[in-house]
């Protein structure tokens, strides 16, 4: 491991100080102290900011949860807002990682998770997002576990969070704030798909923090009459500590046995938290039955681009997506969420 100084902010105001392209803010350490030892990150400074005041969780006026960053997966997780008005959430944070990390790993950590290319973690590898104009040996190497949608020439490494699918599905704006003040930029538009540029991983300036993160008011109250139910399906090799090759986040609505709203989103299968929004647009004012979630899943999935070693994904994406809705809907005829297992 390389040297570096190391300091604690105090303030918000004093962690902005210290913000520049060389130095790395620190909370729960989960992926930057792997990240530093793998020489794969090269800090010359690291600040501390786990005296920082973001570690609340508060119902706001117009019915949005507003969470802190420094709010760790495991409370959020369990905290009992989010497990009756966000299940969603709680069911993806808790089929991440081990409950070790998650006791250590932040909100905001989360959102700025690195992949798991086993390229981008291998200096001796060609890797755009590490080294820009390098190459990206993944594209002809073993990409088992590599992106199916939104990858590039450049890139097709898969976001790694589970957190964050589940913020696809459910909408929520990102508070962050430097120097210049405070500003909000929708969770949609934080992760940008990589293009020619994969070394741009986030919204987020060199002197910037994330301080909060608002969830968008849960479906309950966007339709109160209506019956809402959710879920979370993550498929992968094996059932602890294991990053997925699929995942699904579904929330959707019923009158009587039409769906009046769906929200969709994907892991394990794309460069960035993937929303379906076209599959959500099929769904409406469908019955909640078994061919309405099949040609969603088909529409899903019909711009997927597979290599080498990853098209089983393909077939295995649509299977989470069918059994994630059908589970949210039985969420919703039972009056909340699906309780049975969430995991392969």
């Amino acid at each position: 491991m390389r040297a570096f100084d190391f300091s604690r902010a105090e303030s918000v105001g004093s962690a902005a100080q210290h913000g520049n392209a060389e130095t790395a803010f620190v909370a729960g350490g989960t992926t930057l102290l792997d990240l530093v030892k793998l020489d794969v990150m090269r800090p010359a400074a690291v600040v501390d900011i786990n005296a920082l005041p973001l570690k609340t969780v508060e119902r706001l006026a117009d019915g949005r949860l507003r969470i802190g960053a420094l709010v760790t997966n495991t409370d959020l997780a369990h905290h009992p807002e989010v497990k009756r008005d966000y299940p969603l959430l709680s069911q993806a944070l808790l089929a991440g990682a081990s409950t070790q990390l998650r006791n250590m790993a932040t909100t905001a950590g989360n959102l700025m998770q690195r992949t798991r290319c086993p390229y981008f973690r291998d200096v001796g590898s060609a890797c755009n997002k590490r080294q820009p104009g390098s190459g990206c040996d993944a594209r002809d190497g073993i990409n088992r576990m590599h992106a199916l949608l939104g990858g590039s020439a450049d890139c097709i490494a898969v976001h790694p969070s589970d957190m964050c699918v589940a913020l696809a599905a459910i909408g929520a704006t990102l508070t962050l704030e430097g120097p210049a003040g405070e500003r909000e930029v929708a969770f949609a538009d934080f992760h940008p798909l990589p293009g020619d540029t994969p070394h741009i991983e986030h919204d987020l300036a060199a002197d910037e923090l994330i301080t909060a993160l608002t969830l968008d008011a849960p479906l309950t109250l966007d339709a109160p009459l209506a019956r809402a139910g959710s879920h979370y399906l993550k498929l992968r090799d094996r059932a602890s500590y294991e990053f997925a090759l699929a995942s699904a986040a579904v929330q959707l609505n019923l009158d009587g046995e039409r769906i009046t709203e769906a929200r969709l989103a994907l892991g394990g299968v794309a460069t960035k938290p993937w929303r379906a929004s076209e599959a959500e647009a099929a769904l409406v004012g469908r019955p909640a039955e078994l061919a309405s979630f099949e040609r969603a899943a088909e529409i899903a999935l019909r711009d997927a681009r597979p290599l080498a070693h990853n098209a089983f994904k393909v077939d295995l994406a649509k299977q989470a997506i069918v059994r994630a809705l059908r589970d949210a809907t039985r969420a919703a005829r039972q009056g909340g969420t699906d309780t049975q297992e969430s995991q392969a």
